[in-house]
């Protein structure tokens, strides 16, 4: 529920943190921001644009103080074909259509979803994302001068010992300020942001998308719109999670829809492309202090105020010293830990985390790669309930009794026949399922099965001890006790 003194102690109880790490992390956007523009295949200023809105608005609106939202790879790479076949102005249309989507998701509650992700999941996600991260920084680190390398060495020298003389500023600050000054001062001729693009100029003006609103322009926008909006939350709640963890607080996973819903709106009306949640620069937002909602609005109206008040400054900031902060978050992104634990933990849970991992990389979607380890951990989770399944025969004076226990559902149903197969001839049978749950119609399926092949042999077979739901269950599937239920299935 909603508190105002909670709201205001998200904003205002780490004050000089938040604005230091928000510059921070507004220094560490302009690489990005301008790559993946360039992903999509648009200018520059609609990715820069975007970063701005989106940390903006998620700031104000969203349900995980301290994480930064901002243009990102993963939802660029879902534009190209719809910039090249429709051109820019479908991209803002699709957008616009993108939040609403994403609002009507956090109304829906979609956030609960995350329940459904298991930790080796999120292990294989932060560990794919952090080898992307590095592997994002190979072209600034090949065929590259010798002095390059030795500035991203001085780089990470300073990110990770200034620390031990104050922690008053965060650390990739200073690192970034020194090597600016080190590359001007020495005359260096190294890479700069100014290398990457142009800047904007001015500032962004509203204005709506300049398409036909019909139904031929939805038939278009729409597809490219549910993709880009499940893809956006589907890494949005991860790095909430992430963040969660990172800062051992809770957060509104329901609200972050409508945040990011809402801040994907706002970048299109002001000329800016899709995005989400970004864990890299959410890291770096950590790592330096940020905590609260300033963190990220600094993030983003620092952005916009080194590229249009600033932009002599920031071109000439050299490549070598964002990619030291960006290998740092590499660095400190991935779960070393997770590591050593392929040893102990249960072979299942390495086989999920790894194979995230592998899909990610190889793919370079991190939609797929959390699909396919939630899809395993799904089939590893059934094939562990089903093997908890038993059924043990009891022979009485005048019939035999059958206990069933454990979950009746598609994974032990044929272990549940399967144990009726060799049962030798009686007079009578009763089946006990008090300690058992039918789950499915798969499982009411078996239970027909194994009734009614039992009746055809003359043999009476009762079924006692259904808990309430199971029994809900047998009334609306269940054939076994329908008139003429022996000849609805064929005799085996």
């Amino acid at each position: 529920m909603f508190s105002l003194s909670t709201y205001r102690q998200e904003w205002f109880s780490n004050l000089r943190g938040d604005c230091l790490s928000g510059i921070v992390v507004a220094l560490a956007l302009i690489p990005e921001a301008i790559g993946f523009s360039v992903i999509a295949g648009v200018d520059p200023k609609v990715g820069l644009f975007a970063s701005f809105a989106i940390a903006c608005v998620s700031a104000v609106l969203g349900g995980r103080p301290g994480m930064i939202s901002a243009a990102t790879a993963a939802t660029a790479v879902v534009m190209v074909s719809l910039v090249r076949d429709h051109g820019l102005q479908y991209l803002f249309a699709a957008t616009i259509l993108m939040g609403l989507l994403q609002i009507a998701g956090g109304f829906l509650k979609l956030g609960r979803l995350m329940r459904f992700v298991s930790r080796s999941v999120i292990t294989g996600f932060v560990n794919a994302l952090a080898i992307l991260i590095f592997m994002a920084q190979l072209p600034e680190l090949i065929g590259v001068p010798p002095l390059t390398y030795l500035m991203i060495g001085l780089g990470l020298a300073i990110i990770y010992l200034f620390p031990f003389v104050t922690k008053a500023i965060p650390s990739p600050l200073v690192s970034i300020a020194v090597l600016t000054l080190i590359a001007v001062f020495g005359g260096f001729d190294l890479r700069t942001v100014g290398d990457l693009g142009e800047l904007p100029s001015s500032l962004p003006v509203f204005t709506l998308p300049d398409v036909p609103l019909t139904f031929e322009t939805l038939k278009i926008i729409f597809p490219y719109s549910l993709t880009l909006a499940a893809v956006g939350l589907l890494e949005s709640l991860l790095t909430a999670q992430i963040v969660d963890d990172m800062t051992e607080t809770g957060s509104n996973k329901s609200q972050e829809c409508v945040g990011q819903g809402a801040s994907n709106i706002a970048s299109a009306l002001i000329g800016g492309m899709g995005g989400c949640a970004m864990i890299g620069q959410s890291v770096i937002n950590v790592s330096s202090g940020g905590r609260g909602r300033l963190s990220t609005f600094v993030a983003g109206a620092f952005l916009l105020f080194l590229i249009v008040v600033l932009d002599d400054l920031v071109r000439i900031i050299p490549m070598a010293a964002l990619v030291a902060v960006m290998i740092m978050v590499s660095i400190g992104t991935f779960s070393w830990r997770s590591i050593l634990q392929l040893r102990s933990n249960p072979l299942s849970s390495s086989v999920v985390m790894l194979a995230t991992v592998v899909t990610v990389v190889a793919t370079h979607d991190l939609a797929k790669g959390v699909i396919v380890g939630v899809l395993l951990s799904g089939v590893f989770f059934a094939g562990k309930v089903a093997r908890l399944f038993r059924v043990t025969p009891v022979d009485e004076a005048d019939h035999r009794l059958y206990r069933v226990e454990g979950q009746v559902f598609f994974a032990s149903a044929e272990s549940f026949i399967a144990a009726f197969e060799t049962a030798d001839p009686v007079s009578a049978m009763t089946i006990d399922v008090t300690q058992a749950h039918f789950w499915d119609i798969t499982a009411v399926g078996a239970l027909d099965k194994v009734v009614l092949r039992f009746r055809r042999r003359g043999i009476p077979v009762s079924v006692v001890g259904l808990n309430a739901e199971s029994a809900a269950m047998l009334d609306r599937f269940a054939l076994h006790d329908k008139p003429g239920a022996e000849a609805l299935q064929p005799a085996h």
